[in-house]
């Protein structure tokens, strides 16, 4: 009877453990076939992988997936793939293609991209997807992405899920801004510089849920130039807690 409870007991462990979110990291790479000499151009890939609730795991590692075809491919759509091998397959195709088309012509084609859990909580999920592409020009492009997802169901939250009344949340976040760099309450939120549509202050296309607190981060060309770089708040959530819809 004492053996039978202990298996008992360990059996409803396993279930347990089995109906948990959990994470791994998985790694693609990609490199041309063609030659070449010095940096050859390449692709690289770390990812966070869902598992452990099929259905929610499913819905994340989905939209996850989607946002690197949004980052990496050349063109003017993004490619088909199906899975990350094959987003990887195209890039460097789209690369050799360009290469056989002028093959006088150097191109020091680059990509890296790094996932990692930011921020997990009861009710939140924060991914964030750390990129750097190069496919020709003056410079490359770096930039961060946070993907928040509803950690029970899976699903994507968007910004203005956020926060209880958004209105009022921006106009806290715009005196923020304005104080640390420094743009009087008086001028007009692009008088140092920035470049914000319409002059008219904006909420980033990108927030992260840190162990500090609420960060707000304009990725380069967001609001100012590619010289200025990003721009980013870090707010507490002491501050922001009476704003936030979801804790």
């Amino acid at each position: 009877m004492k053996y039978f409870i202990i298996y008992s007991l360990l059996l409803f462990s396993v279930a347990q453990c089995s109906n948990e979110l959990v994470f791994k990291d998985e790694s693609f790479q990609k490199k041309t076939t063609l030659p070449c000499t010095g940096d050859c151009p390449a692709i690289s890939v770390k990812i966070p992988v869902a598992d452990g609730v099929p259905v929610v795991a499913d819905s994340i590692n989905k939209k996850v997936f989607s946002v690197l075809k949004e980052i990496v491919y050349f063109g003017e759509k993004p490619y088909t793939s199906k899975d990350y091998n094959g987003l990887l397959t195209s890039f460097i195709n789209s690369y050799e293609k360009l290469q056989k088309e002028y093959p006088n012509d150097k191109f020091g084609w680059e990509a890296d991209i790094k996932g990692s859990v930011k921020y997990q909580s009861e009710n939140i999920l924060n991914i964030e997807i750390n990129h750097y592409t190069y496919t020709g020009g003056a410079h490359g492009y770096q930039g961060l992405r946070s993907l928040l997802f509803d950690i029970n169901t899976g699903k994507s939250i968007s910004n203005d899920q956020l926060f209880t009344n958004s209105e009022a949340f921006k106009a806290f976040a715009e005196k923020k801004f304005r104080a640390k760099y420094k743009i009087p309450a008086n001028k007009p939120i692009n008088a140092t510089g920035l470049m914000f549509e319409k002059e008219k202050f904006q909420l980033p296309q990108n927030i992260f849920f840190t162990d500090k607190g609420l960060l707000l981060y304009y990725n380069s060309y967001e609001v100012a130039s590619y010289a200025d770089g990003t721009k980013e708040i870090l707010l507490s959530y002491k501050e922001v807690n009476d704003y936030l819809a979801i804790k």
